[in-house]
């Protein structure tokens, strides 16, 4: 077994599956986060790498977009479906397209190629430090406003008793958004409660989630409200 080379932190038994079709980045990647202690599990198919994923339980994924059998993009939904494992996303294709929907279909980072694979063993870290802080926050049992109920302990929320299908970014903006309806929170305030590694996203890509938002919390037209309120120049709130 490999000793951490950083000893704050304990990786043991945490293993990183990387689904990558290109031998010679996975191994890259495999040599340094087995330096830093980490198991890990390459794979290279697209086409079955949910069912890898969902075998394996891995503490977090990086996925490569382009994949044999299957594209990465259709690999985040179908392993998001039915898990919040944490997702890394490497891809050498930049366009903004591609990265909103990326991050819209539950992805937790996105890595650009080329990159420094020390970089990418950083953003791991960073990733794994929220989730383990996230997990062990002392959250309330239940935010509850109106139709609406989140379960930040379970990773649980439902719209007029009906359980909702969140991202990790979308439960996250939700839940910060429910622990005090009616204050307005400025795109800035949503993207640091959304991505606690301060990553910068664009104005574009919050608007993205609060849409995403705004359809699956509406159950029907006619009994669910529209509770997620823009606030012109300024951001959004829970009204």
């Amino acid at each position: 077994m490999n000793t951490p080379a950083n000893g704050n932190e304990s990786t043991v038994s945490q293993e990183i599956l990387i689904i990558e079709d290109e031998l010679k980045i996975a191994r890259l990647l495999e040599e340094f986060l087995q330096a830093e202690g980490f198991s890990v599990h390459l794979h290279a198919d697209g086409a079955s790498a949910a069912k890898v994923a969902l075998t394996r339980k891995p503490t977090l994924i990086i996925l490569d977009l382009m994949l044999p059998g299957k594209d990465g993009l259709s690999v985040c939904r179908e392993i998001r479906n039915l898990s919040n494992v944490p997702i890394i996303m490497l891809t050498a294709r930049v366009d903004e397209i591609d990265r909103l929907l990326g991050l819209e279909l539950g992805a937790d980072d996105y890595i650009c190629k080329p990159f420094s694979p020390r970089e990418v063993v950083a953003r791991v870290r960073t990733i794994l430090r929220r989730t383990r802080d996230y997990q062990q926050a002392p959250d309330p049992e239940v935010l509850q406003y109106r139709h609406l109920r989140v379960y930040p302990q379970q990773f649980k929320c439902l719209a007029a008793d009906t359980e909702v299908d969140l991202t990790p970014v979308e439960f996250r903006m939700l839940a910060t958004l429910m622990s005090s309806p009616g204050r307005v929170y400025s795109r800035e305030k949503l993207m640091e409660e959304a991505y606690s590694d301060y990553r910068v996203v664009s104005d574009r890509t919050i608007d993205s989630h609060i849409k995403n938002l705004r359809r699956k919390l509406t159950v029907s037209s006619d009994s669910t409200p529209d509770l997620l309120k823009s606030i012109y120049g300024v951001g959004y709130k829970l009204e």
